[in-house]
């Protein structure tokens, strides 16, 4: 039967000041007052019943996830105590839902995505789940045409076909240097392919290649699942989980199962509109722009003499006002305000660090 998983885990770091402790991006309610992993669950709709349809996040967001995406029950949330990256999450709960289900065959969707038209990514993710279907062994991922030299994505090598919808993968290639990036986009997409953080797999496949290539932390997931639906599950969730090597599934599993005779990797290319909002400039080429370019949302703004700035608050009641700023990035939400070039917005992370480090929790 097939299935579909929302990771929904992560902080959202480059998205401070709106992204906090308590609310991280994928529960801010960032387009026309829906959030991100709302958005990702209802895009399912007519692919995958809601029945099967189940979301790994941290235990701290459960009860405010469920409160908020509508149709979403507890007994399909899978929780996890501590973030351990995306080969734990992922191969814990395709152990959970094998467990219910061997034969399970599972679409993983990131809650971070914009992606349009909806119509033609349910197609094209029905292609995944009929490569993987068919095809034994098989691990699929979707590429996404680059659009620019982005050196901040992983980059998929394209080789020989697999079938009418796929190829099958020659590497994966982590975010490059930008001459490599430059060449990646002059070689066009019939050989490259951004990352798009998307798969389908059968369960019994993935857990395989997590048993062959990282088997510790496999022993530590069966010996979790062995417990699902007994008193002592929370017990050894809470005791295994967070002792798993932290490690993500393209580095454990994408990678060497690409270069590995028994199993084989599959890309199928997903020529739509994607946006990864990870980003306050990712998140700007969403919004509506006036003439100069000035993106203003959730609060007043004046803004003279100023082009190419997103302006954001939480608070009707604010106002932001500027003279003769540019490509400039203002945020104000709760005690904080951001104020950041747009250029710098990958040092918004460090700067979340750095304020943890001095004010603890008290901003963030």
């Amino acid at each position: 039967m097939r299935y579909a998983l929302i990771l929904a885990g992560g902080s959202g770091t480059r998205l401070w000041p709106m992204s906090k402790l308590q609310q991280p991006k994928q529960l801010i309610p960032f387009v026309n007052g829906k959030s991100l992993l709302q958005i990702a669950y209802d895009r399912l709709e007519g692919l995958v019943e809601s029945s099967n349809r189940y979301i790994c996040a941290g235990n701290a967001h459960k009860d405010i996830i469920i409160d908020r995406l509508d149709g979403f029950d507890s007994a399909r949330f899978l929780g996890e105590p501590t973030g351990r990256d995306t080969l734990n999450a992922l191969a814990y709960s395709s152990a959970i839902i094998s467990k219910k289900d061997p034969d399970a065959v599972i679409a993983v969707f990131t809650a971070d995505h914009i992606i349009e038209p909806q119509d033609e990514f349910r197609r094209i993710v029905e292609k995944g789940y009929r490569t993987a279907e068919e095809n034994d062994n098989t691990l699929v991922t979707f590429g996404i045409a680059p659009t620019y030299a982005a050196t901040g994505f992983g980059y998929l090598e394209l080789g020989d076909s697999v079938s009418e919808d796929a190829m099958r993968l020659k590497q994966f290639r982590e975010k490059p240097a930008l001459p490599d990036a430059e060449a990646f986009l002059k070689a066009g997409a019939g050989r490259y392919l951004w990352n798009s953080g998307m798969f389908v797999w059968k369960a019994s496949t993935l857990l395989a290649c997590v048993e062959k290539y990282e088997p510790e932390c496999f022993n530590g997931i069966m010996s979790i699942a062995e417990t699902f639906d007994t008193d002592g599950f929370e017990q050894t969730l809470e005791t295994v989980y967070p002792e798993l090597k932290k490690i993500s599934i393209d580095f454990a599993v994408m990678e060497p199962a690409s270069s590995d005779e028994d199993f084989c990797v599959a890309a199928v290319p997903m020529p739509l509109t994607w946006l990864d909002i990870g980003s306050w400039s990712s998140y700007g080429e969403i919004c509506e722009k006036d003439q100069l370019g000035n993106s203003s949302l959730g609060c007043d703004s004046i803004l003279h003499g100023s082009r190419d700035n997103l302006v954001l608050s939480d608070n009707g009641d604010h106002l932001i006002a500027g003279i003769g700023l540019e490509n400039m990035i203002i945020i104000q939400s709760g005690n904080a305000t951001l104020i950041c070039p747009k250029d710098r917005d990958q040092d918004i992370k460090k700067l979340y660090d750095d304020i943890k480090e001095t004010y603890g929790d008290k901003y963030i």
